[in-house]
């Protein structure tokens, strides 16, 4: 082929990102001039199964989207059905949902660190070739990973869609001892966590920025997982100045459509191309780090997170998670030691007409419910917004960019094998979960 030409690169199916896509990336001479992150997972129409549903269902069938981050499904959909019906789960019960979604950040984090990610920043193929030459690093991250499904299962009754959450709280809670063989795993788990910082700090990292704006919630006085007020960082960051939003008016500010090569829509933030996931929330809330993930970043080279350092470079993404998992570690141990048992499991939730809105920090990033309920109860619509739906234009971007740049650099001497390598790792920066974002409701195709 001459490169100095029109070029094709086609990426039938992409390796190691949760679910099935592809990618199209047309290059004109040294210019990328389309690039297509496609979609293709059949739509699973989740919002028209949840319609004339039970207002006390939707726990139960969104955290069936994914297996890796069903937690984050699950409170999502409570916080919407308990702000319809106007009632506020706080205390223990509030708590024990936050412990268990750290140990969602921590398994989810860890699944994406050691196995999918790693292997692009060493030159392995796969987590297994990287067993053969790192053994002790693969097992110290199963070992983190363990601890967090410990969590999991202790708190949901199982590690996979969690059957133990319900609107109002819990079907059951644990006694306070229950909770002790976890904290002792915790504190293994730490040391194991702040090594893998320093372990991923040290890989090699490509030159690279993101110029996206960031949006995550931001909760002033901790770092933002299971609630906060949506919060935009704009793209230009030399003001730290964020502005903020109420939830309840998400979608007039996040506009979804439709593009033909895609069955997940794309959405636009006040109309321009925006990131969702760890580097927005490092940003948005980074000040309100624990002491120990602080620490940890500003000796990761993440700068200082106390002063509002940002990291801008997508690749330093896996540098970002792993001080994440750190947080979600000390957040569960503070938890666990001031954790008394509530006297009742759950809050009632009587339900009433009305509509209410929820929002949570999945590990890719922010994830957003909406249900209408009838009088009686009866779901009468619903709306999901995941993550990587709301990040593919800026994964699409980004792959962009760092291709340019790479063409740039060597012109016709990057041959397809290379370009096709740097897609990937542009791609799995961003820890897509593809099939959570392919549940959309209707598709309009255009054919010319």
């Amino acid at each position: 082929m001459n490169h100095r030409g029109t070029r094709v690169l086609r990426l039938d199916a992409l390796a190691r990102v949760e679910g099935e896509a592809a990618l199209y990336l047309r290059v004109e001479g040294d210019t990328v001039a389309e690039t297509r992150l496609r979609i293709y997972e059949p739509p699973r129409f989740f919002e028209a199964f949840l319609t004339g549903r039970g207002h006390t269902e939707p726990p139960d069938i969104t955290a069936r989207i994914c297996g890796i981050c069903p937690v984050a499904y699950q409170m999502s959909a409570c916080r919407a059905i308990e702000d319809a019906c106007g009632v506020t789960v706080g205390g223990s019960l509030a708590e024990l949902r936050r412990l268990l979604y750290c140990g969602e950040w921590i398994e989810s984090h860890t699944l994406h660190i050691y196995l999918l990610h790693a292997p692009d920043f060493l030159g392995r193929p796969d987590v297994v070739a990287l067993a053969r030459h790192q053994r002790s690093a693969v097992e110290r991250g199963l070992r983190i990973k363990q601890t967090g499904n410990a969590i999991l299962e202790q708190l949901g009754g199982r590690p996979i869609h969690p059957v133990n959450v319900r609107v109002g709280g819990f079907y059951r809670t644990p006694e306070r001892e229950e909770l002790r063989p976890l904290a002792e795993r915790l504190r293994q788990a730490r040391e194991d966590a702040v090594e893998t910082v320093r372990w991923v700090a040290a890989f090699d990292f490509p030159d690279a920025v993101c110029d996206h704006d960031l949006f995550a919630l931001s909760d002033p006085g901790c770092y933002a997982i299971d609630s906060g007020t949506p919060a935009v960082m704009a793209a230009r960051r030399q003001s730290p100045m964020l502005h903020e939003f109420p939830l309840a008016e998400f979608e007039q500010h996040v506009e979804e459509a439709q593009v033909p090569h895609s069955t997940a829509r794309t959405t636009t933030l006040d109309g321009r191309r925006y990131l969702t996931g760890p580097l927005a929330r490092y940003a948005i809330n980074g000040r309100w780090l624990h002491p120990v993930a602080a620490e940890v970043a500003r000796d990761a080279g993440l700068g200082d997170p106390l002063t509002g350092a940002v990291c801008d470079n997508p690749f330093r993404s896996i540098v970002v998670r792993a001080v994440e998992v750190v947080q979600a570690i000390e957040e569960a141990l503070r938890i666990i030691g001031g954790y008394e048992q509530p006297p009742r499991p759950v809050v009632e939730v009587t339900p009433r007409q009305a509509v209410g809105t929820g929002a949570t920090e999945a590990p890719r990033g922010l994830l957003y419910h909406r249900y209408a309920l009838s009088e009686d109860g009866t779901l009468t619509g619903a709306r999901i917004i995941p993550p990587t739906a709301q990040n593919q234009t800026a994964i699409e971007e980004d792959v962009r960019k760092t291709v340019q740049a790479r063409l740039e650099t060597a012109g016709p001497a990057a041959d397809d094998e290379e370009l096709t390598h740097l897609c990937e790792r542009a791609i799995r920066n961003h820890d897509p979960c593809i099939s959570c974002a392919a549940h959309f409701l209707d598709m309009t195709v255009q054919r010319t």
